[in-house]
């Protein structure tokens, strides 16, 4: 029996998966690492922290395997997310600046006033935005003594953690086409290096760079043990559900909804607001459109920290318990509005309550409002093109079944949701599989037709339609669309 170890480094925690033959699990860690929010929009986490959750979350996985031999690991990571470390010491310079983090506006607006966007659009793909790893970079560079200290020193090095975790515990920083996307350094149509025009505009030097690889083959070791593959997390989720073919789509609800879909072996030409990427590369480069819902379990976590529920889990009892969400509206823009308006200055809006509402409205209306964005970027994918005919969902709030039917009844499509919980790990590590040889990176595909399929509510399509035009008329009025 082949033994694969998946490690999905994410937002909020490392989750560490061993898997045997038939995608059995058989053992899993998962160790928090908790974010900081120091100020008004910044998001931020200690990179030793990541470091020791990796560490010790696969050596607490290796030790329940009873001294079975582990084939290949896979790494997926958060993406976008920077660490800046010191190139001789390897210890972090300052604390990692999350994807989610906002305090690189004023740089986005620079360059954007500037007329830098049309350039970056061009050679990147991507909008002007404190998501992507580019400004982070620069803000360090401009705000950071050590940092800066360091650039001059010629002693620093920057990467999101995938580089960073193979500094530390591994044979030297790398990173992959798949994560290199997210930085906005990397040209779309030019997977695999820095690119220097798109360097020079954030003032980037390449030396400061990892080098990148690719996604899947003999990518030397981390922790002592044989590494198969790296990918981004949402492009190891998309591996996970096996949509290798194009239009295959799938949506991870974790911190965000991350949805994904395949879009074959050239750049989308027309985006549609979402954002063309690098979805792995393996003998060949393959595509994705990516979309984004930045607040949906942080929408959740919220709605803890206000008091509105316990416990996740108890949101959809919640919001089944009425009818309607009773005229109340939410725009779940905790940290902006994404894909595909990208509105980073937009912010959380509740609208339309009375002396009516209850919790269970408020609630309600906060599992919709995810849900309708949802549909916004499926939309979207339909006018890029890329229209899926189901959507393969993964990820914590799938367990709230409410929420997967209404999903289902927004989209009017089935949503099947994944009968692995851990389907980015599960990618990781069949990938990593591909990677060491001991599987054809093609058989991903036989994941695709298992989990719950759930279907549109009979009925629903009249609800949708009025249901769309009354989300749209809150958007406008949220400031969210042009009226």
């Amino acid at each position: 029996m082949s033994t694969l170890i998946g490690i999905d480094q994410g937002t909020s925690g490392t989750r560490v998966v061993a898997f045997g033959d038939g995608d059995l699990m058989l053992a899993d860690e998962y160790l928090e690492v908790p974010a900081a929010h120091p100020h008004p929009g910044w998001v931020e986490k200690d990179a030793d922290q990541v470091v020791t959750s990796v560490s010790e979350g696969l050596a607490s996985v290796v030790g329940q395997l009873d001294g079975a031999a582990v084939d290949a690991i896979g790494l997926d990571n958060e993406g976008e997310t920077v660490v800046a470390w010191d190139a001789e010491t390897l210890r972090p310079l300052a604390p990692a600046v999350v994807w989610s983090c906002r305090r690189s506006q004023g740089i986005v607006d620079r360059l954007r006033a500037a007329g830098a966007e049309p350039q970056v659009r061009a050679l990147a793909g991507t909008p002007l935005d404190p998501y992507f790893s580019s400004t982070k970079i620069r803000w360090l560079l401009e705000n950071d003594e050590a940092v800066a200290g360091a650039a001059e020193a010629g002693r620093v090095r920057f990467g999101t953690f995938d580089a960073y975790l193979c500094a530390r515990i591994g044979d030297g920083a790398r990173t992959d086409p798949s994560t290199a996307a997210r930085t906005q350094l990397q040209r779309i149509d030019r997977p695999g290096q820095w690119d220097e025009e798109l360097c020079a505009i954030f003032g980037v030097d390449p030396a400061w760079l990892p080098p990148i690889g690719p996604s899947v083959g003999e990518l030397g070791r981390l922790a002592g043990l044989r590494l198969g593959a790296l990918l981004v997390d949402q492009t190891a989720a998309l591996a996970g559900h096996g949509c290798l073919a194009p239009g295959a789509a799938k949506a991870t609800y974790g911190t965000g909804v991350f949805v994904l879909a395949n879009a074959g072996e050239s750049p989308p030409a027309d985006p549609a607001g979402l954002l063309p990427t690098v979805a792995w590369q393996e003998q060949s480069v393959a595509y994705a459109l990516d979309g984004g819902v930045f607040s949906a379990g942080s929408a959740m976590g919220w709605l803890r920290e206000l008091g509105l529920i316990a416990d996740p889990g108890e949101s959809a009892a919640l919001a089944a318990s009425v009818d309607d969400s009773g005229g109340v509206r939410f725009l779940p823009a905790l940290t902006g509005v994404a894909a595909p308006w990208w509105m980073p200055q937009a912010r959380a809006v509740w609208a339309g309550m009375t002396a009516h509402t209850t919790r269970a409205h408020l609630v309600r209306a906060v599992l919709e409002a995810i849900a309708w964005r949802v549909g916004d970027i499926v939309d979207a994918m339909g006018k890029a093109g890329a229209a899926p005919s189901l959507l393969r969902v993964d990820g914590g709030m799938t367990a709230n079944r409410w929420l997967m039917q209404r999903q289902a009844d927004v989209l009017g499509i089935p949503v099947r949701v994944s009968a692995q919980a851990e389907a980015t790990a599960l990618g990781a590590a069949r990938a990593a599989a591909a990677g060491a040889g001991l599987a054809a990176f093609a058989d991903l595909v036989e994941l695709a037709e298992t989990g719950e399929t759930i279907e549109p509510s009979a009925g629903s399509a009249a609800w949708r339609d009025s249901g769309q035009v009354e989300w749209r008329r809150w958007l406008e009025a949220a400031g969210t669309l042009p009226a």
